[in-house]
């Protein structure tokens, strides 16, 4: 004989309201879908009838009134789980139950986790999160001031042993982080020249300025986008490269062995790829301003019928050498402080991969926020040098 499908009955006796489960509530019975919608809908109606509208049909129900389980056939733990929801974790003034099943509803009640009730946002929320942050960044700025002390010490430390140095890393950061982007640096600064000097021929010819594309094209990318460009590059490429190589030795324990051997970790690890970046980079944003030279003047030749002859005799007299002298030296800050940051953000990896793919993208954002930032700072502080 099957067993009768779970169901609850509410008598009004003169005592007040009774609430009589029947059935067998078992998970054979409650995974059918007929039992399931009917239960659901008498436990609607017993919500109507206690004058509560909660969103979820396993809700909380008034647990007010006499309760009364003897009339369940079968019981089993999902059965208490689902009568316990519906008293809302809390036991009923008056029950009538077997001691089989109040044992039961006993173990559903002790490992049954309470969920901590919502809390109302309070105004200060938002100043908290603000401080927060603050502290954060407060966090990030004094390990990266830590991180170029340290840098400088170990400068001088290299100075008086250089033997002691780490030449044969440097020489392979050189080629890693210089030889290696020339081709991508190459082919997007020449595309950016020729999408420049395109645009910029076309508002020209509007007035008769032809000739002063040399001017535009010069100034603009010796001095601002060839440097900030190839900068941006390298940060997304070795700047995230260096961040992951840290952050796997900190996954695979490499660092702490470096420290148990007595090995200093800038010395070995930051102040090459440092010096490195500060080597290859003023070399990077040259190469990468050439390249998107040829492309402005072969989109000026062809947009304009500008002759290349004209285009290189003109440069040198529309563009001082201070401007660049100038790019020179922001691209060698701008390399020391990719190197750094991506150092920074792979040192503060935590032993797990979630926190290296953070570290990571933290390390492309952060550089390329501070080298936009710094190429801010030396427009405002060197607006007279070569204009």
């Amino acid at each position: 004989m099957d067993d009768s499908p779970p169901r609850i009955e509410v008598q009004d006796t003169p005592e007040g309201r009774a609430v009589l489960l029947q059935g067998a509530w078992t998970a054979a019975n409650l995974t059918v879908a007929p039992a399931w919608a009917a239960l659901n809908a008498q436990l609607g109606s017993l919500r109507r009838a206690a004058g509560k509208t909660p969103p979820a049909s396993e809700a909380a129900l008034a647990v007010a009134g006499r309760w009364s389980l003897t009339g369940i056939e079968k019981l089993d733990y999902l059965g208490a789980q689902v009568v316990w929801n519906a008293w809302n974790h809390q036991w009923p003034a008056e029950l009538e139950v077997e001691p089989a099943q109040r044992t039961m509803l006993e173990t559903v009640e002790k490992f049954t986790v309470r969920l901590p009730p919502a809390r109302k946002p309070s105004w200060l929320e938002p100043l908290l999160m603000l401080g927060g942050r603050l502290l954060s960044l407060l966090g990030h700025l004094k390990g990266l001031l830590r991180l170029l002390g340290q840098l400088l010490l170990d400068i001088l430390r290299l100075i008086r042993h250089p033997q002691q140095g780490p030449w044969r890393d440097l020489s392979g950061h050189f080629y890693h982080f210089g030889a290696t982007a020339l081709p991508i640096t190459a082919l997007v600064g020449f595309l950016i020249g020729v999408v420049l000097a395109y645009l910029i021929s076309q508002q020209l010819r509007q007035f008769g300025a032809d000739a002063f594309i040399v001017n535009i094209l010069g100034i603009s990318l010796i001095r601002e986008l060839g440097p900030v460009l190839a900068a941006i590059l390298i940060a997304g490429r070795s700047g995230s490269a260096i961040t992951a190589q840290i952050g796997v030795m900190r996954v695979t324990e490499e660092l702490d062995a470096m420290r148990v051997m007595g090995i200093a970790r800038g010395f070995r690890l930051v102040m090459p790829r440092a010096l490195a970046m500060a080597v290859v980079m003023p070399l990077i944003s040259v190469w990468t301003t050439i390249a998107a030279l040829l492309g402005g003047m072969l989109a000026a030749v062809v947009s304009m019928n500008l002759t290349p002859s004209y285009f290189f005799n003109a440069l040198p007299a529309a563009v001082s050498v201070s401007n660049l002298t100038l790019a020179t030296a922001k691209s060698v800050v701008f390399g020391l402080l990719i190197a750094l940051v991506a150092c920074h953000y792979g040192l503060r990896v935590k032993p797990n991969t979630e926190s290296l793919g953070q570290g990571t993208t933290a390390s492309v954002v952060t550089s390329i926020t501070v080298v936009i930032l710094v190429d801010a700072l030396f427009a405002v502080l060197f607006k007279s040098v070569g204009i």
